[in-house]
């Protein structure tokens, strides 16, 4: 049971770090203020990134790497899908979302609060 809670309390967290990620890259990108909204990015965009990066994974060779550059263009498919602006907005959106997750795991990190890691934003 502690195993279980440990996994909720953690992809809680990694998703709600993840999620402000998102949310600041809407807020400097598209004027978006809405938590919420980059909340349910955030999931979307990770079970997105989860499924084509498993799917691609099994074929042999060079599967990952192309699973990992599908999963990434599916991700900012998700935040194009979600926000206005078109590709571009989207792209700027992602970049600003990795570079603010990465400052909140360097610092919770550093504060030894958590391992790094955060859902909804890849290769964090």
């Amino acid at each position: 049971m502690v195993g279980f809670l440990n996994f909720v309390i953690g992809f809680v967290v990694s998703l709600l770090i993840g999620a402000f990620g998102i949310y600041v890259g809407a807020r400097v990108i598209a004027d978006r203020n809405d938590y919420e909204y980059a909340v349910l990015t955030a999931l979307v965009g990770a079970f997105v990134w989860w499924l084509i990066t498993g799917l691609f994974g099994i074929i042999p060779f060079a599967g990952e790497f192309i699973g990992a550059v599908l999963g990434l263009v599916a991700w900012v498919y998700v935040i194009n899908a979600r926000y206005p602006g078109g590709w571009g907005s989207a792209i700027g959106i992602g970049v600003v979302a990795w570079l603010a997750v990465w400052v909140v795991l360097v610092v919770l990190e550093s504060l030894e609060i958590i391992a790094s890691g955060a859902l909804g934003v890849p290769w964090l």
